[in-house]
């Protein structure tokens, strides 16, 4: 598989266009290229932008250096962390790409691996390839193959009437989970709440997002939901970080101590500020019976995310959630870029 390949730091080739090392994790220590791939937005991070044609952030860009790029220099034009170290990059010149699609496919999945979107492009000396096509990486995203792996009672705090149920797809290590609280009823349109997986927020307690705040305010809300009669679905969706990966989230982090806000982090990352897949979640519904919905959540783009899929969203539930003086400003992001109503 293309993703545990790009983990191991194997080149990747895709069918009918170019062979491609991953920057983050390339192990090829005489390889070299005068072409690296990365992403629209890290390439407006490089001064770039005024050579390219209005792209989306994740578009991918092909540039060409002076020199050949071996993979530290790459690495360093990769990862924002080391910018300060190395300041002076270039000069580049943004080429056009002969395959936008494998182009725009490799970025993809280098996100879904959780690594930086950048690679080094028909590299010499890094050995053998993995052949794949963009018809595989459709085929990994087709949310047919997501099938319901294992269910069980699972009585919790405040609420023992509870099913948690595991759902698993083919190729995709990630291992999504629906909690049914109270008893399921196609008289009533269920209290659900589309979760994005948060190890920091919800795990440990991270005062840097209201992930963990509002995972536990959902709960409440349904526990009270199934005490007047309804019933309620937690959808726990594995796509840390807004689906960028932890390790991404991370080095996000790292961006907003010096300064950045989460948008602006993400883009310095060459990585969009929104990833998350939708259609799991709307797939997972389906596997339950659930057609229509009253939706606990601030972010519109949620509700017009479900019912683009055909869910029947017939109330918006707002969150009331205070801040917190470490993630004040990450709620006005939040508010003022994502469009959340808070």
């Amino acid at each position: 598989m293309a993703l545990d390949a790009l983990r191991h730091g194997w080149p990747i080739t895709l069918e009918g266009a170019f062979s491609l090392l991953p920057a983050e994790t390339g192990f090829a220590p005489g390889a070299q290229s005068r072409h690296m791939l990365i992403s629209a937005a890290r390439a407006a991070t490089l001064k770039l932008a005024n050579q390219l044609e209005a792209a989306e952030p994740d578009a991918p860009v092909l540039i060409r250096g002076a020199e050949p790029f071996d993979l530290a220099l790459a690495r360093a034009i990769a990862d924002p962390a080391l910018d300060l170290a190395f300041p002076l990059k270039g000069p580049f010149l943004a080429e056009h790409i002969a395959d936008a699609a494998a182009a725009a496919a490799a970025l993809e999945l280098a996100r879904l691996a959780g690594m930086l979107p950048a690679f080094l492009v028909d590299p010499t000396e890094a050995g053998e390839a993995q052949t794949l096509s963009t018809a595989d990486l459709a085929a990994w995203r087709d949310t047919a193959n997501l099938v319901i792996a294992a269910r069980a009672r699972l009585p919790i705090s405040g609420c023992e009437e509870a099913e948690i149920i595991a759902f698993r797809s083919r190729d995709d290590m990630r291992e999504h989970v629906a909690l049914v609280l109270g008893q399921q009823s196609g008289d009533s349109a269920p209290l659900i709440r589309l979760h994005s997986e948060c190890l920091t927020g919800d795990v440990l307690g991270s005062l840097k997002c209201d992930c963990g705040p509002q995972l536990d305010a959902a709960l409440d809300e349904m526990i009270q939901e199934v005490r007047c009669g309804g019933w309620g679905v937690l959808l726990y969706l594995r796509q840390e970080g807004r689906g960028i990966g932890l390790i991404n989230k991370l080095r996000a982090y790292q961006l907003q101590d010096q300064g950045f806000d989460t948008v602006d982090a993400n883009t310095r990352l060459g990585l969009p500020a929104e990833a998350r897949d939708f259609p799991v979640a709307v797939r997972m519904l389906a596997l339950l019976g659930v057609h229509a919905v009253r939706l606990l959540t601030n972010n519109p783009a949620k509700v017009a995310a479900l019912e683009a899929q055909g869910v029947a969203v017939l109330e918006r539930v707002p969150h009331h959630l205070p801040a917190n003086p470490h993630n004040h400003r990450y709620l006005a992001t939040k508010r003022d870029r994502a469009g959340h109503l808070l």
